[in-house]
């Protein structure tokens, strides 16, 4: 008789996080949309509107958009992840986390 192996799902404990977590209620295709603005809106409005974060909005806010960005990895296209930092900047200015930078000692 020949071992039989059990079948694994396929699916990725990311997908899983970004469904389940408690950080955020996402909008369907928020991470698709080619605006940075209007990610850095959507997000900033869920995070508002969420009452299953556990940090404050901006942090939960980022943290999504980073673990987004980290997850992934390799297979986002320069193109993807320079609109996707972009985002992240857009996120400060709407948080008013502009600080100015320190300028380096020589």
């Amino acid at each position: 008789m020949a071992a039989r192996k059990k079948k694994r799902k396929t699916k990725k404990w990311s997908g899983r996080v970004t469904r389940e977590s408690d950080a955020l209620d996402l909008k369907k295709g928020v991470f698709t949309l080619n605006d940075p603005r209007k990610i850095a809106a959507s997000l900033k409005r869920s995070a508002e509107q969420s009452h299953r974060r556990k940090a404050d909005p901006y942090r939960s806010a980022l943290s999504m958009l980073t673990f987004y960005i980290n997850r992934a990895g390799k297979n986002l296209p320069a193109s993807r992840k320079k609109t996707l930092n972009d985002a992240k900047e857009e996120l400060k200015k709407l948080f008013h986390k502009n600080k100015p930078k320190k300028k380096k000692r020589a």
